[in-house]
């Protein structure tokens, strides 16, 4: 599994993504990635869910028409390895991107079930947590994410639909899901803060 070393995986992230905020969003998403993998058992490969995490939204700076569909593309030439390539395509299944393409890869190791429910949900606590005095989930509780979850003007580019989707694939409950990817992403916020300056 993987053949493409961290260092690597953030130096390709970083030839096709400029933008702060995609790079926050890619950072935050591999931190998530490795929470999940430790809690759920699967320790050990931590640092390949994180790689998978990291390099998901690859093609989606510069090809946001053909998002997943222009990844693999990016990915194989830089040799990395089929099974990373489907994790990062299986995230967008069921979605129609901007150029009519639906994308229909599904994502089958529990992995990639994780990487397509946390997607949209690590963009709207983040959104939620900037709304806040402290610009931090550190101080967030569920209820308060609740509500701006349930607030369907907030953060309206969060598909909540495919939140619900990953949530259902996984067989948790919507809370479950809300209440854990809030814990991944207050644990990880320092380390995440820490390598934005250092970019």
């Amino acid at each position: 599994m993987g053949n493409i070393s961290r260092d690597e995986a953030f130096s390709l992230l970083k030839k096709y993504n400029k933008d702060p905020f995609h790079i926050r969003h890619a950072l935050t998403v591999e931190a998530v990635m490795k929470w999940f993998a430790k809690e759920l058992g699967y320790g050990e490969d931590a640092e390949y869910w994180g790689i998978v995490g990291l390099l998901h939204d690859i093609d989606f700076e510069l090809y946001p028409e053909e998002h997943c569909i222009k990844a693999p593309e990016l990915l194989r030439e830089a040799g990395v390895s089929e099974d990373i390539i489907h994790s990062v395509v299986s995230h967008g299944y069921g979605i129609t991107v901007g150029s009519g393409v639906t994308i229909d890869v599904a994502p089958e190791h529990e992995m990639e079930k994780v990487l397509f429910a946390v997607d949209e949900l690590t963009g709207l606590i983040w959104a939620a947590a900037l709304m806040r005095p402290s610009k931090s989930t550190k101080d967030m509780e569920l209820k308060s994410l609740k509500k701006k979850y349930k607030s369907k003007g907030f953060a309206a580019g969060c598909s909540r639909e495919v939140i619900e989707r990953g949530a259902n694939q996984l067989g948790w409950e919507l809370d479950k899901l809300l209440d854990m990817t809030l814990k991944a992403m207050a644990d990880s916020e320092d380390a995440v803060n820490q390598q934005m300056e250092n970019i």
